[in-house]
């Protein structure tokens, strides 16, 4: 039965909600001491609806750091905040190729680990543990993961086997929604028509443009992180979007649901970082080894309904949601899958692609 407008958890103003009184979560290694040689503040900048309801309310009542917390729709706009300076944030939350971009122009701090020990409670497997991008966990720690795929409405449509639902056809002309991300958009476009997400053939790329220029007409919007609330209110039958989004607006209507095409999705972690120039260092870290103790990590990952790198957080997910293949999908549907790399210097012909895209 689809639920009520009114018992939703608010997407855009969630944060009202994190005012409350906090819930009672036990945790090690946090503790009011320790900051005195630096004020009790602490900026996050971090994608929308990404964070539970009690985490930064239970934060401050522990530490007595408050907490200012905002907002970013994808990638680039995170970069494009940054890349001329930080303007005074301490924790971000790149996704695995921008984690490696802001690597190589020095826009990440070195962790310290002495100050993070419930970083123990990451997953062993080197995907977690030592990933490519981010070897030793030297600048970042894995958050929360999963793939990008197709949500949509059931009654409106047949389950979407193909990325051409959205790429590739009109048969629901004005009733479908793309990513505002760049790299997820074009490198869907990518896989669609056989080549890598992270090629680095101009002619591919070109293919892949003129791909999305042709669809165009056919596509409501590309939605800022938003085409769950689009297919909810019925303003759209089908969209690109991210597993847990998805599967958090599945709760609220049994009309929808997710799909990962049978040519693959993209599948990303996202990470917690302090950038250069962070100016709480030693809040910072305190609030990274907050969010990777078990319960506290638990509390998030039933909240956003995404799946955790926090292998010791399982115990306190919700069953189903580790059942659900929807949020842990099966071996074979990350191995159709892939991930974004730092493309590095052909970066500027995927930015002319989506802006001729965008023109179009």
């Amino acid at each position: 039965m689809t639920r009520s407008a009114s018992s939703r958890f608010s997407r855009r103003n969630f944060l009202r909600g994190a005012g409350i009184a906090a819930v009672g979560l036990s945790f090690a290694g946090t503790a009011r001491r320790g900051w005195s040689q630096e004020e009790r503040k602490l900026n996050v900048y971090n994608w929308d609806t990404y964070i539970g309801e009690a985490t930064l309310s239970t934060f401050t009542e522990r530490t007595g750091i408050e907490v200012q917390y905002d907002l970013y729709a994808n990638n680039e706009e995170l970069f494009a905040k940054l890349q001329t300076g930080n303007p005074g944030y301490d924790v971000i939350f790149p996704s695995d190729y921008m984690v490696a971009t802001m690597i190589a122009k020095n826009m990440l701090m070195e962790l310290d680990h002495s100050k993070i020990p419930n970083m123990a409670n990451i997953d062993p497997d080197p995907n977690f543990s030592d990933p490519p991008f981010n070897p030793g966990l030297k600048y970042a720690l894995p958050y929360m993961w999963g793939t990008i795929g197709i949500g949509y409405r059931k009654s409106a449509v047949e389950t979407p086997t193909s990325w051409a639902a959205v790429l590739d056809s009109s048969e629901h002309s004005g009733r479908i929604a793309l990513l505002a991300d760049m790299r997820a958009v074009i490198g869907l476009a990518l896989k669609y028509l056989g080549y890598s997400m992270n090629s680095t053939n101009e002619e591919e790329i070109a293919q892949a443009r003129d791909l999305l220029i042709k669809q165009k007409p056919h596509i409501k919007t590309f939605a800022e992180d938003n085409g769950q609330d689009l297919l909810l209110s019925g303003e759209v039958d089908l969209c690109m979007e991210w597993n847990g989004d998805i599967v958090s607006a599945m709760q609220e209507d049994d009309d929808l649901s997710y799909v990962v095409p049978q040519e693959g999705g993209m599948v990303w972690i996202d990470n917690a970082c302090i950038p250069t120039g962070a100016p709480h260092p030693e809040n910072a870290h305190a609030f990274l080894n907050f969010i990777n103790d078990p319960e506290v990590n638990a509390e998030i990952a039933n909240t956003i309904r995404f799946a955790t790198a926090n292998k010791a957080a399982k115990e306190f997910i919700n069953p189903e949601d580790l059942a659900n293949p929807a949020i842990y999908p099966a071996a074979e549907t990350i191995a159709k899958s892939e991930a974004l790399i730092d493309v590095g210097d052909f970066t500027p012909v995927y930015d002319r692609a989506w802006t001729e895209i965008q023109a179009a």
